[in-house]
């Protein structure tokens, strides 16, 4: 499936996820930041589209090459700020909450990082990616680059 498909058959849900991350965004996450926590959930539930997509959109946004290739390792890099570790570490929590639920040391650091306000809007962002990876994961939404040439993105 492409995500044209999902947008047009389902024009009512991709509107209201939309204005779920707007609504976020307006809390002052730096757009940056917001990206990089978007690739993280990405790369842990393997969602292609999202990563093809939050990648391009990092990029775009002038994001150093090292915060990408570093994501994965991103506790051993040395190349991510106290804002952005927060920020994963909380990611990371929420991300993999069936396996173990969120602990009070992520939470809490990220509470004093952020402030309660952007600690929701973080926390927000973080359930949102979550729901857009399940989303193009299960209907197996292609990143632009996998749709087969004879097939228009």
């Amino acid at each position: 499936m492409l995500m044209r498909e999902f947008t047009s058959g389902l024009p009512e849900v991709y509107g209201a996820l939309g204005e779920i991350g707007r609504s976020a965004r307006a809390a002052g996450l730096e757009p940056e930041l917001v990206e990089l926590v978007k690739l993280r959930a990405s790369q842990i539930n393997g969602c292609a589209y999202c990563l093809s997509f939050h990648t391009a959109r990092a990029l775009e946004l002038g994001m150093p090459a090292a915060k990408l290739a570093l994501l994965a390792a991103w506790r051993d890099a040395g190349v991510h700020d106290a804002r952005e570790r927060a920020a994963l570490g909380w990611t990371e929590a929420l991300t993999l909450m069936a396996r173990d639920h969120p602990g009070e040391a992520e939470r809490a650091e990220a509470r004093r990082v952020f402030g309660e306000a952007q600690f929701a809007a973080l926390t927000v962002c973080i359930g949102l990616i979550n729901q857009w990876n399940r989303i193009c994961g299960g209907l197996g939404i292609l990143p632009p680059e996998a749709v087969p040439p004879t097939q228009p993105a």
